[in-house]
């Protein structure tokens, strides 16, 4: 995959993780402000151009002049991999490393930071003609069947992806397939780190209730500030197959459009869907290692001194609170 030119003295990198909804994205920019850094996306909707409600891309405005970047990387007719993300981040990381700023990453995606932090294997090339066919099979079938194939062929990594997760499907079955091996199998093979980082974790974890009204009221928001606009211009412009049109929030927004479902019945759907991945996404976070868990949303100032504080120490000399206060931010 490429590899970062490794410094001296490792460099310290902050990734910010927690459950959609609980305020990663305003913490980032709060860090990158106070420690002169740079956001760094890992979600893999995000990547996609021309999906920004639905993602949760933060707006301008809201990003205080701090760069963002991993953003709007593909089209969305176009397969964007985790290998594409390690690539790219490793790039980006390199960039931000020399120009003397802190690496702030922030997102929901835990396969793309597992990708960028711990490697990946060398899988087989991807085979077009093979992904066509399994392709096929899910428009035919229902992406739930491939989901059964692969529980047969690889119980271990069909327990760890969704049903509907059709693009990690399709990549794991194509390696069981290539190679007559369960990619399970494979994961545990020589994997290349992140080297010349020290790596701290910031993880968010507010309180359920208040998590599940802040998703409600999110979905409300999505689908009256544009979602549905989103959905209806990327299949006007021919990208019904996208992996993005079947994410969270784009799928329920494409049923009403083609008046599969009621405005009402895809809103309530993408509430329950996002309620239940937000605990998939604590349950994969609660096993990444070495976390420093704040109970609260990252938006919450107290929380965000909290966390200042905590990196204040972890990073003695590179920032202080005083630099936010007197540039009016």
């Amino acid at each position: 995959m490429g590899a970062l030119e490794v410094p001296s003295a490792p460099v310290p990198l902050v990734a910010v993780v927690g459950p959609t909804a609980s305020g990663k994205s305003a913490l980032a920019v709060r860090i990158a402000l106070t420690y002169e850094g740079e956001v760094l996306n890992f979600d893999s909707v995000q990547v996609y151009r021309g999906f920004d409600v639905g993602s949760g891309k933060l707006p301008l405005a809201e990003r205080h002049g701090v760069p963002h970047h991993l953003t709007d990387l593909a089209g969305p007719e176009e397969t964007f991999t985790s290998g594409d993300y390690r690539r790219e981040g490793l790039r980006v990381l390199d960039a931000v490393r020399r120009r003397g700023h802190l690496p702030v990453l922030a997102g929901g995606s835990g396969l793309y930071l597992r990708a960028l932090l711990l490697g990946l294997f060398e899988g087989p090339p991807r085979s077009q003609e093979l992904r066509r066919r399994l392709s096929d099979l899910a428009g035919r079938r229902g992406r739930e069947f491939l989901h059964r194939v692969l529980a047969r062929l690889d119980p271990a990594s069909a327990r760890r992806m969704h049903p509907r997760d059709t693009q990690k499907i399709i990549r794991a079955l194509e390696v069981c397939l290539l190679t007559r091996r369960p990619l399970s199998d494979l994961l545990g093979g020589g994997r290349v780190g992140l080297g010349g980082f020290r790596v701290l974790k910031v993880g968010l974890n507010p309180a359920r209730a208040e998590l599940v009204e802040r998703i409600n009221a999110r979905v409300e928001r999505m689908f009256t500030a544009g979602l549905v606009d989103e959905v209806r211009a990327a299949l006007q412009g021919g990208a019904g197959a996208s992996a993005p049109l079947g994410a969270l929030g784009y799928r329920q927004a494409r049923a009403f459009v083609e008046g599969a479902a009621s405005r009402d019945e895809a809103v309530r759907g993408t509430q329950s869907a996002t309620r239940q991945y937000a605990k998939r996404q604590m349950t994969w976070f609660r096993r990444e290692p070495g976390v420093k868990w704040f109970e609260g949303f990252g938006d919450d100032p107290s929380i965000q001194g909290q966390v200042l504080d905590w990196l204040g120490r972890m990073l003695p000399g590179r920032g202080s609170e005083s630099s936010i206060l007197e540039s009016g931010t």
